[in-house]
């Protein structure tokens, strides 16, 4: 699998806003994209109008990226998108927000996805009491997600669990702080993802 190894700040710029690669540092006045909000590069602050096709290829970079996927892996959840009930662009995300990766970061184990599923992989999480080790597996309804007794004393773990209020927990996810445990109550719903994101760009992207 390929890997981005620049500047992760340099794809917040590019795309325009802020994806929270750098965890607690992309709250404070150090953030790259607080200092520079062009693009990067020499023409970064030119002028450019953009194309419907360049908006829509620029919608799906940053959601990609977002959730830190590769190309074809991304496109695989689109067309797993495209064959469930309901709207293509939304199924889409759901999917996305259901990985353990980002379950993980959501509940506040990590204060970035990279890191979260940097936990998932190094097998410091369970899944209902069983060791997990696949970022892309999709949580159920009614599953538990733990940190394993002898990885609660990570100190980037208690960092991150220390200012996981100032992120939020979505509706559908539930913290046992003092357990190191989070519950997956229900199924996300379009509401709980806040970042802003316009998937239909992406649907159109797709379907040329």
């Amino acid at each position: 699998m390929g890997r981005y190894i620049e500047s992760v700040c340099k794809m917040c710029r590019r795309e325009g806003m802020k994806l929270f690669f750098k965890g607690n540092r992309c709250y404070t006045d150090k953030c790259a994209f607080e200092r520079r909000s062009y693009a990067p590069g020499q023409h970064g602050q030119g002028r450019s109008k953009a194309t419907a096709y360049a908006t829509q290829l620029r919608e799906k970079q940053r959601v990609k990226r977002m959730y830190g996927l590769m190309e074809r892996q991304f496109h695989g959840y689109f067309k797993k998108a495209e064959r469930l009930k309901g709207v293509t662009g939304e199924n889409l995300l759901l999917l996305l927000e259901r990985r353990l990766d980002n379950v993980t970061y959501r509940l506040g184990f990590a204060d970035s996805r990279s890191d979260a599923r940097q936990l998932v992989m190094h097998r410091h999480l369970l899944v209902d009491g069983k060791n997990v080790n696949i970022p892309s597996y999709l949580v159920k309804p009614g599953e538990t997600v733990e940190i394993k007794e002898k990885s609660k004393n990570k100190a980037r773990l208690n960092t991150a669990l220390e200012t996981v209020e100032r992120r939020g927990i979505p509706q559908w996810l539930e913290l046992d702080k003092a357990h190191y445990k989070g519950a997956i109550k229900a199924l996300p719903r379009r509401e709980d993802i806040t970042m802003p994101i316009q998937e239909q760009l992406i649907v159109e992207l797709y379907s040329k």
